[in-house]
């Protein structure tokens, strides 16, 4: 096998010179490609996710069809939590049959050994990793601990998340107390995923934005930098991807991650001035590919002009919308490899 550097998104981690920037696409495995549609009509969500040959088959799906310069292992941000004892469903999104809404709720979690921690995702990762081209980055991830905390104590996805605000503003300590546990388990978690051939790990905070600035100080700051230093300890490159919060980028660009991903309401060419060291990922609104080919070509050529190239990866700014067509896609592969630096 090549040596790492010859994978263009580390490289690109690195902020090393490259000969065009690396693209990969947040959701790339999902339901705009119409071999993963066809997938679901013969298996739910659960069973494609549960399954490592069937995860890992989804996985390298839309590689098969487009240049991408990395993979990313087809899970859900809730696949560890039935290693704490954590049932739920998916309705679409995760329903947790037992919300945590007290200290009895926390001494109820279960204390995993590693190898319990989601090992259908490890083997996934395995089994994509022995498919991919050398070159080709392959990426794990996991949720934030208050991402994955806003549906462990809400129950569910809610707009806003009341009962987890509310939480927080009655029971800080129980507060502390899980986002501490999810911090360790996310650590273990995302040590085993590079063990099993992650290249680079992503860490989604979905939810950072609910929070003002001082209360994410006070209460999410401490565990995000534990799961980060416990990633960093093995030298592992980090992404850290904060949705719907530009009042907190600059907190988080203070922590200890290689790459910061941003959405598209945050402007890349600012946070790589005031941020010149630190690799960025990012961020073409996901409804402009919904838009077609020529719209999706015009964005993708304007972030190439406003956005430095060392060190950015080419990404949207949110998941792939389902109902995005393959020539948006194809338009975006194309200005990206057309790109001669």
């Amino acid at each position: 096998m090549p040596p790492l550097y010859d994978k263009l998104l580390l490289r690109a981690i690195r902020r090393e010179a490259v000969p065009r920037r690396p693209l990969w696409i947040m959701r790339q495995a999902g339901r705009y490609l119409p071999e993963y549609r066809e997938f679901r009509q013969k298996h739910s969500f659960k069973e494609l996710a549960g399954d490592p040959a069937l995860a890992a088959e989804v996985t390298l799906m839309p590689l098969k069809r487009f240049p991408l310069d990395a993979a990313i292992v087809f899970a859900d941000i809730m696949s560890p939590m039935p290693a704490l004892g954590i049932e739920f469903d998916f309705d679409p999104g995760p329903v947790v049959a037992k919300p945590i809404r007290d200290a009895a709720g926390i001494e109820r979690l279960r204390h995993p050994a590693p190898a319990e921690i989601a090992p259908e995702v490890i083997e996934a990762l395995k089994l994509t990793r022995a498919a991919l081209p050398a070159s080709t980055a392959l990426l794990g991830f996991c949720g934030a601990p208050w991402t994955l905390a806003a549906y462990l104590i809400e129950g569910r996805g809610a707009k806003d998340f009341p009962t987890l605000r509310a939480f927080a503003a009655a029971e800080p300590a129980l507060l502390d107390a899980l986002l501490g546990r999810l911090s360790s388990l996310m650590g273990e978690y995302l040590l085993q995923q590079a063990a099993a051939g992650a290249d680079a790990v992503q860490i989604f905070d979905s939810w950072a934005g609910l929070l003002s600035r001082a209360s994410w100080e006070k209460l999410i700051r401490p565990h995000l930098v534990t799961l980060l230093e416990i990633v960093g300890s093995v030298g592992v490159p980090r992404i850290l991807f904060l949705q719907n919060a530009p009042h907190l980028v600059d907190a988080y660009a203070s922590l200890p991650a290689e790459v910061l991903g941003v959405d598209w309401r945050v402007e890349l060419p600012a946070l790589q001035q005031r941020y010149p060291e630190r690799a960025v990922q990012g961020n073409l609104e996901p409804a402009i590919l919904t838009a077609g080919a020529a719209p999706t070509r015009a964005a993708a050529r304007e972030l190439l002009a406003t956005t430095a190239a060392r060190g950015h990866i080419v990404n949207l700014g949110h998941g792939i919308l389902p109902q995005t067509p393959l020539a948006s896609v194809e338009a975006l592969v194309e200005v990206v490899h057309s790109e001669e630096l």
